[in-house]
C-alpha cells in the first residue's frame, strides 16, 4: 500500500492526467490494438476537471499516480473514469479513489454508487464492494453495469 493524498484536480493537472489515462488504457494487452485503431478514445476530456468532478491521487513525492471522475446519473452517482499509473497498480490507489468518491456520494446524499466496468476491471470493482447488475453495450464490447451501496 502506498500512502497517498487525494484532492480535486485543477486545469494544470490535465496533461499529466492525459498521460496516466493513455498509459493505463494501453497497459491492457487485450485492449491495446483496438484503442490504437481508435486514437480519439485515448484522449481524456477536460470537462470533469473544469467542472470539479475529478479527484487525483498524489504520492508522497508530489506526483499524480491516479485519478477518478464522477458524474450524477439519475438517482445515483457514477464513477465515469478511474485510472492508475500502470507501475502503481495493485497498491491500493484505485481502492482509495473508490472510497473517496463514495464519500463524495454520501456528502451529496446519494445511497448508490454505480460504474460500468470493462471485462478487465470487473474483478477490481467486485473487490471494492461493487455487485454486478447487468450487461451493457459500450463503445467496443459489453461491460458490466455494477453498483455498491453508499454507507
Amino acid at each position: 500500500m502506498v500512502t497517498i493524498v487525494i484532492r480535486t484536480a485543477v486545469v494544470p493537472d490535465l496533461e499529466v492526467l492525459r498521460g496516466v489515462f493513455r498509459r493505463a488504457s494501453l497497459s491492457n494487452e487485450g485492449d491495446r490494438e483496438l484503442l490504437l485503431a481508435h486514437p480519439d478514445s485515448l484522449v481524456l476530456s477536460d470537462e470533469g476537471i473544469r467542472q470539479g468532478r475529478t479527484r487525483v491521487a498524489i504520492e508522497p513525492g508530489g506526483g499524480i499516480v491516479g485519478f477518478a471522475t464522477w458524474i450524477i446519473c439519475g438517482e445515483a452517482m457514477e464513477i465515469e473514469d478511474l485510472f492508475v499509473k500502470p507501475q502503481m497498480m495493485r497498491q491500493g490507489i484505485g481502492r482509495a479513489l473508490v472510497l473517496d468518491i463514495t464519500g463524495i456520494a454520501k456528502e451529496h446524499s446519494f445511497d448508490r454508487l454505480e460504474v460500468t466496468a470493462n471485462p478487465h476491471a470487473q474483478e477490481f470493482y467486485e473487490s471494492a464492494g461493487f455487485t454486478v447488475d447487468h450487461l451493457v453495450e459500450t463503445q467496443f464490447y459489453p461491460g458490466q453495469r455494477m453498483h455498491r451501496s453508499v454507507p
